[in-house]
């Protein structure tokens, strides 16, 4: 077999230089039209009246559009048709779309929209998930996985707890803000440059908007600026807009969002109000967990369902508990939809349950890591939802963890530093984390690729994968060089395209490198099979002869011959040989019934256990991460560099929704978090001084492409570790603080936990 091809990551050095192309820096073409929305400034209502002021006379303005201007049909909505891309009548979010302007330059659109007055009937506005529960306000069916019989199990325990915890919602803040490029062609047809995610998604909404088949949209992704689920689903209205304008005028038109105008008009990570029950026994074994998770879904569905499918997946981490109740419901409130964020759902049931064990552990008086320790998952364990845990890595990385950064000395630091400091307090956690990897969407589990091998030996490959930044890109170079042994200098990747490479899934799911991955060796396998038998013929070898290229050498029977890579292809394109393939790749063995809510819905799961350290300034309230240290299961990673950064990347993201990043609307649904001045994000002073991440060392098989297992989401949540470091630091403090399970644990709320009751003593004597 060829030798996997080691490198970092493929765009680093354009991106660097500035060379790498993102949607804004497209050369506008002659004509090019600029886009401007006009939105709600109320979260709930009607329209009562648009007033243009003669709006649509300012110089340069071409036309003005509202929802009657819409060829086809007024509906973005992917998995659930409730969201009109321009409101008609009724107002449900602060920032829906209402107006598109399109003018000759941005100024003339801006002064359009200045003069533009909307008068609006107002309504009550709901931005409280609980609230709107109880009003019936929901966005799907509410969903139960059970596992045993809780109710038999919690009158056996020794220990029950009962609790509620809020986890905020999280701004995507990818560097490029929401944009496309739309291109009038021939046949009534268009091209879009799109920032997404989701090209097909794009492609399939922009021609229900339109009115056309999906054949007369052409989509077109290069890369983006980040994504991290915000542009899996919602880059289609941006991208519907632009279509919409260009079609109707035939002029190309372009729609970038301002940054404020991003935060304002789109949805971010679903806030969750959760309510637990925990049973143990003795032995700290947990013998029954309930939960209710009251997910905040905002005014649309969006992937809210799929994201509240993905919490009950993952509402017991990385833990065996024979008895599960666990029921989510997705409310439907007057904030901008909420959407996919990285973990998709995930991070929200892990942090309940790292909830109730926390609370658990303060009432029995032992650490959390005491009951994590006791209760990890191994091999023959059932989820929740019926799969049987297999090639199991729970206790191996708790395990290397607990020797390799010795927890004990740790746990022992913390207590002497505590010991001899009144005003600075340590804290320490470990976070286990156990993430399933493929689409909870059974049909969405597949990839294609298109590769073809020119006549002078260099290789073109599409594939349906996005590179938003994760490194993607090199992972599909790394599959092709490969598959078809030969330099990836002679591969060129091409942007991801609908015509090229259709009906595609989008990045997401930590699935894009498995899928698109093992598309690629499928093509390159066919491709192999024609060139080979071409080489033995060449070669002199019988049929059942080993062939192999290695390093674009050609070798017979292990052993290197006189025949190269590009004189093969020359001989093939001579004998009339297929130098293309369309590679396609189904995820075997997965399965989910959603009827009885059980079945087989991961390809394999990513294991991984954290440890961190923080310090926190009880004077102040302040607080900084010492470190983080990490024994990862990233299975045979193919891609290092890539795969280290990923780690690095995404737990600093979640430490930064722990416990900066505040999301905040007022009573009204305005969003007051507007702004990077408002709105914030870890910077280079947030990140822990030191990260000390370790790959796991195994060799258990696993359906991961060149068995390097996905490495986007996973590693996120490590981050909700520093919550509860945090945490413990205030108690330290503190030990009769009533500080509660809200996240994110700014420091005004950790200022208020480590001072909240005491003032209040005082105040009451």
């Amino acid at each position: 077999m060829p030798q996997l091809t080691h490198f970092g990551n493929h765009d680093a050095k354009n991106h660097v230089t500035g060379r790498s192309q993102y949607v804004d820096d497209i050369p506008v073409m002659a004509g090019t039209l600029h886009l401007k929305i006009v939105d709600s400034s109320i979260a709930h209502g009607h329209i009562k009246s648009i007033a243009l002021n003669g709006a649509d006379e300012v110089d340069g303005v071409v036309k003005i559009f509202d929802y009657k201007d819409i060829t086809g049909e007024n509906q973005i909505g992917g998995i659930i048709p409730d969201e009109p891309l321009l409101a008609e009548h009724d107002i449900h979010f602060w920032g829906q779309p209402i107006l598109i302007i399109a003018a000759e330059n941005e100024d003339a659109a801006e002064d359009a929209a200045r003069k533009i007055k909307i008068e609006y009937e107002k309504l009550p506005a709901i931005t409280n998930p609980r609230e709107a529960f109880a009003l019936g306000h929901l966005l799907s069916p509410s969903r139960k996985f059970v596992l045993g019989d809780t109710e038999s199990a919690f009158a056996d325990c020794e220990y029950i707890i009962e609790g509620s915890c809020e986890t905020n919602g999280q701004e995507h803040l990818y560097l490029e803000t929401q944009g496309a490029y739309a291109i009038s062609t021939e046949h009534n047809s268009v091209k879009i440059f799109s920032s997404t995610q989701g090209p097909t998604a794009v492609q399939r909404t922009v021609a229900r908007v339109l009115g056309v088949g999906m054949n007369q949209v052409e989509v077109d992704v290069a890369r983006l600026g980040g994504g991290f689920g915000g542009k899996e689903d919602q880059a289609s209205a941006w991208a519907a807009m632009a279509a919409l304008v260009a079609f109707v005028l035939k002029r190309p038109a372009k729609c970038i969002l301002h940054r404020m105008e991003d935060m304002r008009m789109t949805g971010k990570r679903n806030p969750y109000s959760s309510d637990y029950k925990i049973g143990l026994d003795k032995d700290l074994k947990i013998k029954a967990y309930e939960a209710t998770f009251y997910q905040n879904g905002g005014a649309a569905a969006d992937l809210s369902p799929a994201i509240l499918e993905r919490t009950l997946f993952h509402a017991t981490n990385s833990y065996f508990i024979p008895n599960v109740r666990v029921t989510a419901n997705s409310c439907r409130t007057n904030l901008p939809p909420n959407t996919a964020f990285r973990g998709f759902g995930g991070p929200q049931g892990k942090f309940l349950i790292e909830t109730a064990i926390d609370a658990a552990a303060k009432k029995i008086g032992v650490p959390a890591s005491t009951i994590q320790a006791k209760n990890l998952l191994s091999d023959g364990d059932e989820f929740p939802y019926g799969q049987i845990v297999a090639e199991c890595e729970a206790a191996n990385c708790w395990n290397a963890a607990v020797q390799k950064f010795d927890l004990p000395a740790l746990q022992q630091a913390v207590n002497d530093f505590n010991g001899n400091n009144q005003f600075l307090k340590k804290g320490i956690s470990v976070m286990p984390i156990c993430f399933g990897i493929s689409f909870t969407n059974t049909m969405m589990n597949n990839g294609r690729a298109l590769v073809h091998v020119y006549s002078d030996g260099t290789v073109g490959v599409s594939t349906g994968a996005v590179e938003m930044g994760q490194g993607v890109n090199a992972k599909m170079l790394q599959a092709a060089a490969t598959g078809l042994g030969v330099k990836t200098d002679s591969i060129k990747l091409e942007t991801t395209n609908t015509t090229r490479v259709a009906n595609t899934s989008p990045s997401a799911a930590s699935s894009t490198a498995d899928l698109n991955g093992k598309a690629v060796l499928d093509a390159c396998a066919q491709i192999n099979e024609r060139l080979h038998n071409l080489a033995r013929t060449l070669l002199g070898a019988t049929e059942h002869e080993p062939i192999v290229v290695v390093e674009e050498m050609v070798w017979q029977s292990r052993k290197p011959t006189e025949l190269t890579w590009k004189q093969l292809v020359q001989q093939a394109f001579m004998q009339r040989v297929n130098l293309s393939a369309k590679g396609h790749y189904a995820t075997p063995v997965i399965k989910f019934d959603k009827t009885k809510e059980k079945g087989h819905p991961f390809a394999y799961h990513v294991y991984g256990t954290a440890i961190t350290e923080i310090t926190l300034d009880c004077l102040r309230g302040i607080y900084e991460v010492d470190a983080v240290k990490v024994i990862h299961d990233a299975g045979n990673s193919m891609n290092l560099p890539v795969d280290m950064g990923q780690v690095e990347g995404g737990l600093v993201q979640g430490i930064g929704w722990m416990t900066l990043e505040e999301v905040v609307y007022n009573a009204e649904g305005k969003l007051l978090s507007n702004a990077l001045s408002t709105y914030k994000i870890p910077d280079i002073y947030s990140v822990p001084k030191l990260l000390d991440i370790h790959f796991l060392e195994t060799d258990k098989p696993n359906l991961a492409v060149l068995k390097s297992k996905a490495v986007g989401e996973p590693p996120l949540m490590y981050g909700i570790g520093a919550y509860f470091a945090i945490r413990n630091a205030v108690l330290a403090f503190n030990p009769d603080s009533s500080i509660e399970y809200n996240a994110p644990i700014t420091p005004e709320k950790v200022l208020m936990g480590l001072y909240g009751k005491i003032l209040k003593a005082k105040e009451i004597s």
